[in-house]
């Protein structure tokens, strides 16, 4: 079955860290978006941190210091270190893949992505 699969959310207070992972069964995650999303009650689904299919990074400009992507091809595992969390990253936390060969921004935009995880809730305390 072709499916991601989310770990390792939590409550943390301000400052903590957690670390998330995707990992992806019957299916690559080489050469294609991989990004993680999130979603807070009442607001749309943004885009948090995405690898292209050459592995360039970005991030949204509130987690840039602060959060790591990273994927381990070898494995079809893509992490999302957080750190210094705050509770304005409280929100359920989505991996998706996007389509073969594209890069770039384009991988900032969730309409290119394919599958989806199920999600995994981070809660910042004050």
């Amino acid at each position: 079955q072709v499916q991601l699969v989310e770990s390792g959310g939590g409550s943390v207070q301000s400052g903590g860290s957690l670390r998330l992972s995707c990992a992806a069964a019957g299916y690559s995650i080489s050469f294609r978006c991989m990004g993680w999303f999130r979603q807070a009650p009442g607001k749309e689904r943004e885009v948090v941190a995405f690898i292209d299919r050459g592995s360039i990074i970005n991030y949204v400009d509130t987690v840039k210091g602060r959060f790591t992507i990273s994927q381990d091809n070898s494995k079809n595992l893509m992490y999302l270190q957080m750190n210094s969390l705050k509770p304005e990253d409280t929100a359920t936390y989505y991996c998706a893949a996007g389509s073969v060969w594209l890069a770039g921004l384009v991988c900032a935009n969730k309409d290119v992505y394919t599958l989806w995880g199920q999600g995994t809730q981070v809660t910042v305390s004050p």
